[in-house]
């Protein structure tokens, strides 16, 4: 009896420690992620304010030293995002919010004058593309240039409004041209999440217009996180990893030299960029199981 109540008296002692080290690795994950939430919210707020500031303070003087230079105020100024951007992917790593990857970057180093395309799950896609893409440039929606924290810096390096159809086209070549690189996420808008990627015929046209090659980007975000419809501060309980990683080149002389019409050419562009990306990744930015 004596050597079954012993015994009996360390196994519940060990199932004691046992809970206890579980409530305690519950709570510190409830604090993880109760601190992910309130440093998102900083995050954003250090982005916005960051964008009400800039326009007022360093494009300026940006301006005067680019001499009356348009194109060169430009570039200037959109080499100051790319590095205003690359502090906040590295401020929200220092905040716990998020892990980043980009193996894309090293690739990307080499690319001039071609039209970056990427799937965009996830709120700050753009931002992560920018911050490490060369002569970066993109094609804006056009409510974005009403935005109070956005229509500055937009303005100053000259990114592409979408609200001039007719002048796009022409905006958009002279910006390749210039040996821009030009970011587009063919699909218009964040993913759905639980639908299959639906590509707009925008990116197409451009490439075919343009006689372009794109370069295809796939954006994985894991846990899913700031997708479309979803509260900024609705934080997954682990820390996401945001990871862009270079796919192939699509090259659009084959669809040129089908002697179909542009409109014909670009649905079936689309539909095989439509195709290629939904084998590769989910609607929420998650991997596809073998890519």
């Amino acid at each position: 009896m004596l050597v079954f109540r012993g015994a009996d008296l360390k196994f519940r002692c060990a199932q004691e420690n046992t809970s206890g080290a579980g409530i305690l690795g519950k709570f510190t994950q409830f604090l993880q992620h109760t601190w992910r939430r309130l440093a998102t919210g900083i995050c954003f707020a250090v982005f916005g304010i960051s964008g009400l500031l800039i326009p007022l303070t360093a494009l300026p003087v940006l301006r005067l030293t680019a001499k009356g230079d348009r194109l060169l105020a430009e570039q200037k100024s959109r080499r100051l995002v790319q590095n205003s951007f690359k502090f906040f992917i590295g401020f929200m790593r220092f905040m716990g919010v998020f892990n980043f990857a980009f193996p894309a970057a090293a690739h990307a180093q080499n690319l001039r004058g071609k039209i970056i395309i990427a799937n965009h799950p996830c709120l700050i896609d753009v931002v992560a593309l920018i911050s490490f893409i060369p002569n970066g440039d993109c094609v804006v929606k056009a409510h974005l240039w009403k935005n109070p924290f956005m229509r500055g810096v937009i303005k100053s390096s000259g990114y592409i409004s979408n609200g001039d159809p007719d002048g796009l086209i022409a905006d958009c070549k002279a910006s390749l041209e210039r040996g821009n690189n030009l970011i587009i996420f063919p699909e218009g808008t964040r993913s759905t999440p639980g639908q299959d990627l639906k590509f707009q015929r925008g990116a197409a046209n451009l490439a075919l217009r343009t006689a372009t090659p794109m370069a295809a980007f796939k954006v994985t975000c894991t846990p899913p996180t700031l997708l479309k419809n979803a509260p900024w501060y609705a934080a997954p309980a682990q820390k996401p990893t945001l990871k862009i990683s270079y796919l192939r080149e699509f090259e659009v002389q084959p669809y040129l030299d089908s002697n179909e019409k542009y409109s014909l050419a670009a649905r079936q562009l689309t539909r095989d960029l439509e195709n290629f990306y939904n084998k590769v990744v989910e609607s929420n930015g998650t991997a596809k199981t073998g890519y």
